[in-house]
């Protein structure tokens, strides 16, 4: 008998490297635009990005006029902008550079009355030069937009479920240009020791804030050229030693010493006989290592939603 299909695309950096170098510099200035034009939200989440019906939103912005939005359509491959007064734009993804897209989109927000004018040094890429310099011919290939988009909104699906178990602060399951990962986070409510790290063109201020209190993230990133591995991660902050030596399920889960977190590659997730209910127990099997090595209170901050799910 065949086996059945995957729903799970199959993902490989190094089959699409040169689309996710672009979108990770085109998800960049359109995020930059929501950040300059929103005001301030704890642990930066007026800043991302989030997967929908089509590819990712930066949702409803303010502006003078009222409410625009900016849409990267991946059946399509076009980038769109609606405003709340009905008007609207867009242009194809296709040909575009990385300067191009900036200059093309700032062109079009200023037909449409939205005025805004962004740090033009992209964040957390090492050796970055700014949007508009950067002129280089990099293919843009639709199908490997669109399988990575497919892949997004199956975690999305996952993280979705595993969300709804917790009644403590936790962030949006939101995507992060800066470091270019679908991610969430869970929080304790206890303040955590101040933050000293440094990441590329962000300030350290940004970063002690995002750390503020004690958390356990979970994401997805598609890999890079120096970890060209598509892997879903787990992490605590602050980082206790102890972490790293707890079990965390399944068996094909691994801790990143550089990383300073735990890792599942996307491939034994596409594979598995049920991905999503392996992701699950990644994603609860982590928390439950935080939980215990950070002492949380699960009494209070898990949600016991049996009742509701009779009804």
């Amino acid at each position: 008998m065949a086996s059945k299909k995957s729903t799970w695309p199959v993902f490989q950096y190094d089959d699409c490297k040169d689309t996710i170098t672009l979108l990770h510099q085109w998800t960049q200035i359109v995020g930059k635009v929501r950040l300059k034009k929103s005001p301030w939200q704890n642990h930066s989440w007026h800043v991302s990005l989030y997967v929908d019906h089509q590819g990712l939103t930066t949702g409803v912005i303010p502006y003078e006029n009222g409410l625009f939005e900016i849409m990267f359509d991946f059946n399509h491959h076009e980038l769109k902008i609606k405003t709340s007064s009905g008007t609207r734009d867009r242009f194809p993804l296709g040909g575009q550079t990385v300067a191009s897209f900036y200059e093309m989109l700032m062109e079009k927000l200023k037909f449409l009355g939205i005025a805004v004018k962004i740090h033009g040094m992209p964040n957390e890429i090492h050796g970055a030069i700014p949007f508009i310099k950067n002129t280089k011919r990099i293919p843009y290939q639709a199908n490997q937009a669109q399988t990575f988009w497919k892949v997004l909104v199956q975690i999305q699906n996952v993280f979705v479920t595993f969300r709804s178990k917790f009644t403590g602060k936790h962030s949006p399951i939101h995507f992060f240009w800066g470091s270019f990962d679908l991610a969430y986070t869970r929080f304790s409510g206890k303040k955590a020791p101040e933050f000293q790290g440094e990441m590329p063109n962000i300030p350290l201020e940004v970063m002690q804030e995002a750390y503020s209190h004690e958390v356990c993230s979970f994401g997805f990133w598609p890999g890079s050229v120096a970890f060209p591995t598509p892997v879903f991660y787990s992490y605590i902050y602050p980082n206790d030693p102890a972490f790293k030596d707890q079990n965390i399920l399944p068996n094909e889960s691994f801790w990143n010493d550089e990383m300073g977190e735990f890792m599942l590659k996307y491939s034994d997730i596409q594979n598995a006989e049920n991905p999503s209910e392996k992701l699950l127990l990644f994603l609860q099997s982590s928390y439950e290592a935080a939980c215990k090595v950070l002492d949380w209170d699960r009494k209070n901050l898990d949600f016991d939603f049996s009742y509701f799910e009779k009804k």
